[in-house]
């Protein structure tokens, strides 16, 4: 079977985010939060009038979920969690990740019992490869931090939950490989998803829509591809930008695919190639996601007053 090949995203906003990431939708809201991570910078852009906010962080900040307390968000800062209420910037830390290791926080999604699941990578200081150093954690509602069974990764990405919440997908994207493994308050074993063909790209942020098909930003190849739930590719979506980073849906009804990108790594002349390198893009691709699951935990309540 060949798979379709939509139309060309369009730029939605043009960010030129060095390293764009975490992008969600938020529906009480009805805007996208997203990062750029190297900026240390929160990013929101409400579609409907256009209005776009930021704020800098006092750290990298590299994925994060939305709460159920209003006004909240659960942030993986480079090396901690911590909530954060962008109405007034306070910040209630939770928790360090991986203390001693030259790791920091990376790809991170809420699973759908309001846990916060999210992975590391390494940071090499001798300027070397990346070597599988890092982990995934859980966070759950009472703020326990809990490391999953899974072999170390060198940089977690793809993390995303089946619409019944069954199955875990993950990856280290140096692999090549998406992963997937039944997951619940334990997880089965771990086995291959889908694997990228060619020499070129790397898997990276990844959602998941109404029908259960995995929709994978793919970096280095210009694309996000939409694997069904059996791993075979089912459609893949140009994006101008060679450096896709996470999709999203959003928009009222959730028909509307977003895709955050980067800048990172790119020269002059690269990016004289790339003009749109570290834009918001978005395409109606015929498919709707889900309401984003919210995480189930909250602030404590005396740290977190104003």
């Amino acid at each position: 079977m060949t798979a379709a090949v939509d139309a060309p995203m369009e730029p939605a906003l043009e960010a030129a985010n060095t390293l764009g990431e975490g992008i969600l939708w938020c529906p009480r809201e009805q805007a996208l939060y997203w990062t750029d991570i190297h900026a240390a910078t929160l990013w929101r852009h409400r579609p409907a009038d256009g209005q776009t906010r930021s704020w800098r962080l006092p750290e990298r900040l590299a994925s994060f979920a939305l709460c159920q307390a209003d006004g909240w968000l659960l942030l993986a800062l480079a090396s901690r969690l911590a909530f954060f209420r962008p109405d007034d910037g306070t910040l209630v830390p939770v928790a360090e990740v991986e203390p001693g290791l030259p790791t920091r926080s990376n790809d991170g999604a809420c699973d759908r019992q309001g846990r916060f699941v999210f992975g590391t990578l390494h940071e090499p200081t001798d300027g070397g490869p990346k070597r599988p150093l890092g982990g995934f954690w859980r966070l759950g509602a009472d703020l326990a931090l809990q490391r999953l069974p899974l072999e170390g990764v060198a940089i977690s990405n793809s993390l995303a939950f089946s619409p019944d919440g069954g199955t875990m997908y993950y990856c280290d994207s140096p692999t090549r490989t998406i992963r997937c493994c039944a997951y619940g308050d334990t997880l089965g074993p771990s086995r291959i998803f889908a694997r990228l063909e060619g020499d070129a790209g790397e898997p990276d942020g990844a959602c998941v829509d109404a029908e259960g098909g995995l929709w994978s930003a793919q970096w280095g190849l210009g694309r996000v591809v939409r694997y069904r739930p059996d791993g075979r590719v089912d459609r893949i979506v140009p994006v101008p930008a060679r450096q896709p980073t996470r999709p999203a849906f959003g928009g009222a009804a959730l028909d509307t695919l977003y895709v955050t990108s980067a800048r990172d790594g790119l020269d002059g002349d690269a990016l004289t190639r790339d003009p749109l390198a570290g834009a918001l893009f978005a395409a109606h691709v015929g498919a709707r996601g889900l309401p984003e699951p919210r995480f189930a935990g909250a602030p404590p309540i005396a740290a977190a007053a104003p």
